[in-house]
């Protein structure tokens, strides 16, 4: 008589490689590979669902936004030890360093685009490398101050269109442009970051966040690290900004709104910190979560606060981790 037992479907998987190509079947491939698959074609299906909803088609476009900004955070403060409130530093700069080029030098907009994310990626690298050296709440503090400064300035000086803003940004041609653009972006910037951290400079990455001074003794400038890390994170921001300045066609001083740093930290919370495609799918929780629920009017933020205290205190390690030991507990009848 045929004997069979239990056994989990990964037994074997991780003692093997890391890696999809060693696998010994097809079954076992689509195991791993299968989640990531998922997540990038559920993406990719959501705006044809939503053909006949375009107030949720550009909820999506914001909701990736965020989901951008979560990432950068998720990076700094979980591989960096830097822990970054300045989401929404990094959206201003881009927002109006694009509204500049697009309007006041009639650079087109498929131009003006990557010349904000990574002009503005390098100029939030200089206004924050003094500060490097600040850790915890000190480093926080400080990037918090950034985008209340820029707004202060903005207004006092009534320069870059004052509270008014700069109006007369080029919009996306089309439609699918406009929503394809910011999601083939974010899932690029998430699987780019997860190769990034397994590669060797991602080990030593993390081995800022956990001994600065040993990575300093061994003779890398922790400094440089540091600036790169910063300077990776604000690329997603800016290239966020500046993809917000021309979906509106407009560049104001909103775009330094505390939003754009307090609800990525929040995504993070929610999805996991440490995994960065938890903070992605914390994004996709929290954004539609909180416009479904402008119905309740001012009621609105007691619910959401009440869903945010309950995630964080009921599930504290967050989505992503639980979901992920979960899935790796799945078992199969196998022959003994």
């Amino acid at each position: 008589m045929e004997q069979t037992r239990k056994e989990r479907i990964d037994r074997g998987l991780k003692v093997r490689t890391g890696g999809i190509y060693a696998i010994s079947s097809g079954r076992e491939i689509m195991y791993l590979v299968g989640p990531r698959l998922l997540l990038i074609v559920g993406i990719l299906l959501v705006p044809l669902f939503l053909e006949f909803a375009p107030y949720w088609k550009r909820v999506v476009n914001i909701m990736c936004v965020y989901a951008l900004l979560a990432l950068s955070f998720d990076f700094l403060a979980n591989y960096v030890g830097l822990v970054c409130l300045g989401g929404a530093f990094f959206v201003g700069v881009g927002g109006y360093l694009s509204a500049i080029f697009n309007v006041y030098l009639s650079i087109p907009m498929y131009l003006s685009i990557p010349l904000a994310t990574v002009t503005g990626a390098a100029l939030c690298t200089v206004l924050l490398l003094p500060c490097l050296p600040l850790r915890g709440v000190y480093f926080a503090i400080v990037t918090l101050m950034y985008p209340l400064l820029f707004t202060r300035v903005i207004e006092a000086l009534d320069v870059l269109g004052g509270t008014n803003g700069i109006t007369g940004l080029d919009g996306f041609p089309n439609q699918y442009v406009e929503q394809y653009a910011i999601i083939v972006v974010m899932l690029l910037s998430l699987f780019a970051m997860r190769r990034f951290v397994s590669q060797d400079i991602g080990l030593v990455i993390r081995g800022v966040k956990d001994n600065d001074q040993a990575v300093r003794a061994s003779g890398i400038n922790v400094t440089s690290i540091k600036a790169l890390s910063v300077f990776i994170a604000a690329l997603m921001g800016c290239f966020g900004g500046a993809y917000i300045a021309h979906l509106y066609m407009w560049a104001g001083i909103s775009l330094f709104a505390l939003d754009f740093s307090i609800i990525p930290i929040a995504s993070v919370v929610i999805g996991g910190g440490g995994t960065l495609v938890g903070a992605v799918i914390g994004s996709f929780i929290l954004v539609p979560l909180s416009e479904s629920l402008r119905f309740f009017g001012t009621l609105r933020i007691v619910i959401y606060c009440a869903a945010l205290t309950g995630f964080i205190v009921f599930k504290s390690e967050g989505l992503m981790v639980y979901l992920q030991r979960k899935y790796h507990q799945f078992e199969r009848w196998v022959k003994v």
